[in-house]
């Protein structure tokens, strides 16, 4: 089964994310924003973990989802995200499914070794 790897454990409830495989949580509580070596090496050995049919649920401050998702793509060369969208009616929101598949190229003169 996937899992889906949340940014930050915060207040919010994640359990309708649940549908789309289980809950991880890559941190807890608040952390400093400036701390991003720390972020890394809290996210890495979590995200080892996972496999290329996983999602990343981003949450938190901004630059954590950014380094989660960058250590994702660069172990996966993919990108599955989960993305909250609230609802305009005020009822339930729900989760968007978005995919992306690398297969980037280098700048020229650059070689790509994987």
């Amino acid at each position: 089964m996937a899992k889906v790897y949340i940014v930050n454990k915060g207040a919010h409830d994640h359990s309708d994310a649940e549908r789309f495989g289980t809950l991880e949580y890559l941190s807890e509580g608040s952390i400093n924003r400036y701390s991003t070596n720390s972020m890394f090496r809290e996210f890495y050995p979590k995200l080892l973990e996972s496999g290329p049919e996983d999602y990343i649920l981003p949450t938190g401050l901004t630059i954590m989802s950014n380094i989660a998702c960058a250590i994702f793509a660069c172990l996966h060369r993919r990108l599955n995200l989960l993305i909250y969208k609230a609802s305009r009616t005020g009822g339930p929101g729900r989760y968007v499914q978005r995919s992306m598949i690398f297969r980037l190229e280098g700048k020229e003169g650059e070689k790509d070794d994987s």
